[in-house]
């Protein structure tokens, strides 16, 4: 196996694993339980000082060389797509077609989706947040119609053909009702979105990893405060000195 994903399953995780379905490509899941803290450990920190999976190791890359790790989920979906061949076009026009949205996603849709998610879970226990509330489900809400404008006249978000564009895309859309929107208000949003849903990749891809889950519902309090002290509000770390 050449493939090894250090992976939890959240939205940024099933990137990966739905590419790699998508691609046939055989890999190995390495569990980062980012509830037990298995991002701060030096051995992830070698391969990613931002302590943030998804974080792929390739033992066998193109150049033949040393093993490469790639950090962030849109730069390993554009070093798998260039290592297999598929789901990204090559010509320079389509290229760039897919890379922008590629980077959009990255840029606009996970970071504003989840710091809404965010601010809603914190309300219960941190005092009001409703301008917080506000100003992320307006962008939350906004970025939702962008999709829905770019799918007006086209199938996929790069044109008429799947690439990881939409791989990336979709995943942080899984949870629309979470994020209390109205899929019923972007129906060409939804026409892409029940496609995609139904591709066995896809299925697959959001499967794996589903037996690490925990139902936040169910957590203690202590759970919950412990796990909030380790993954909110974090400053600066001092230099791994190896």
């Amino acid at each position: 196996m050449t493939l090894h994903v250090h992976y939890w399953p959240t939205p940024n995780g099933k990137k990966v694993t739905i590419f790699l379905e998508e691609a046939e490509l055989a890999y190995r899941i390495v569990p980062c339980n980012i509830a037990r803290g298995d991002q701060f450990e030096p051995n992830f920190l070698k391969l990613n000082q931002n302590t943030r999976m998804p974080v792929l190791v390739d033992d066998e890359p193109r150049d033949g060389g040393a093993p490469i790790s790639v950090f962030e989920s849109g730069a390993i979906l554009l070093y798998l797509a260039e290592k297999s061949g598929k789901f990204l076009p090559q010509d320079t026009r389509h290229k760039y077609e897919v890379t922008q949205w590629v980077i959009w996603q990255m840029a606009n849709q996970g970071p504003k989706f989840g710091e809404y998610g965010h601010f809603k879970r914190a309300a219960a226990a941190n005092g009001d947040q409703s301008y917080a509330l506000r100003r992320f489900s307006d962008e939350v809400n906004r970025l939702y119609g962008v999709l829905n404008n770019r799918l007006y006249d086209r199938r996929y978000l790069a044109g008429d053909d799947y690439t990881i564009a939409d791989m990336i895309s979709y995943p942080w859309a899984v949870n629309w009702k979470g994020q209390d929107q109205d899929i019923e208000e972007f129906p060409y949003f939804k026409r892409w979105f029940n496609e995609v849903s139904e591709r066995p990749a896809v299925k697959r891809g959001l499967a794996v990893g589903s037996e690490f889950s925990t139902d936040v519902a169910e957590l203690s309090p202590e759970e919950g405060e412990r796990r909030a002290k380790l993954l909110y509000n974090q400053r600066a770390r001092p230099v791994l000195v190896t």
